[in-house]
């Protein structure tokens, strides 16, 4: 199997036509399936696309993740190609792939933004910090929530807009929470670039309106925003999936917020998971041990 481009190029604008027939036939598929699609492009990686939408309130928006998902994956299979939502697949000078999700808060009754500062002085409400801060506070238990999968955890490395570590800042892509809009902006939000587009929408979304309404109920206040992200000392993600589930079973937290019998559902499914990937024999120790012993 070999990718469908070559990615994206700085040095030409030609790369965009290697994959154009493809993306107009997605983009027809997507736009007559009612999703509000707002843009699609060839990303840096080989064959790797990006595709954005416009928001969606509440449960709507994990529908669409689902009808997408598998709307894509139908049509590039009866197109002759396969379509993957891996963060991270096997190609030379791959890219890893995230789910950038975008969030806010809307008053009941009201087009308004709950996120937005009417006093213009920040780039968030105090209730946007707040929860922020939520997202902030419980982020490490909710990693298997955001990344489920073994491989989604090879995405968290430095300097690569991806994030390692619990931080946030103003228009930076190597935060784990990224701060858009300026002060006054009626559209400020909050984007966490945590996600595995692999993860379960629902529960990728649960966790987030968990921590953020954890954070407001209990006023909690971010740390100082954090313009070097990589070099930070703000606590690590979890390096693996064998160290994100080891924090979700025992957060009190999402015990309480989800239920103490998912909980342990999620964990022991994760688990089997985890023993049947410790189990099979890979590329990697092939090279390291076949030859030297």
């Amino acid at each position: 199997m070999s990718a469908l481009a070559h990615g994206f190029q700085y040095l030409t604008e030609s790369r965009g036509d290697e994959v154009h027939d493809l993306l107009a036939i997605l983009q027809g598929h997507v736009e007559a399936l009612g999703l509000p699609l707002l843009t699609v492009e060839d990303e840096w990686g080989p064959g790797q696309l990006e595709f954005t939408f416009a928001p969606q309130a509440g449960l709507k928006s994990a529908d669409d993740a689902v009808l997408f998902r598998t709307a894509i994956k139908q049509v590039c299979r009866r197109l002759g190609y396969h379509a993957t939502f891996m963060a991270r697949p096997a190609f030379e000078h791959c890219f890893s792939t995230g789910w950038h999700l975008h969030q806010s808060l809307q008053p009941t009754g009201t087009a308004d933004n709950a996120f937005a500062d009417p006093a213009a002085a920040e780039c968030l409400s105090p209730l946007g910090y707040q929860w922020l801060a939520g997202l902030l506070e419980h982020a490490v238990p909710a990693s298997v929530l955001t990344t489920p999968t073994i491989n989604g955890y090879k995405r968290y490395r430095p300097d690569s807009f991806a994030p390692d570590r619990v931080s946030w800042d103003r228009e930076n892509r190597g935060s784990m929470l990224r701060v858009i809009g300026e002060p006054g902006s009626p559209d400020s939000h909050i984007e966490n670039r945590i996600g595995d587009p692999a993860a379960n929408p629902y529960l990728y979304l649960a966790a987030q309106v968990a921590s953020g309404l954890d954070g407001i109920r209990r006023s909690l206040a971010p740390p100082a925003a954090v313009a070097e992200p990589y070099k930070s000392a703000a606590p690590r993600l979890p390096a693996s999936l064998m160290e994100a589930v080891s924090a979700l079973e025992s957060d009190h937290f999402f015990r309480a917020a989800l239920g103490s019998t998912f909980v342990d559902y999620l964990v022991k499914l994760k688990e089997f998971e985890i023993g049947r990937f410790l189990q099979h024999v890979t590329d990697w120790e092939h090279r390291e041990y076949f030859e030297m012993y």
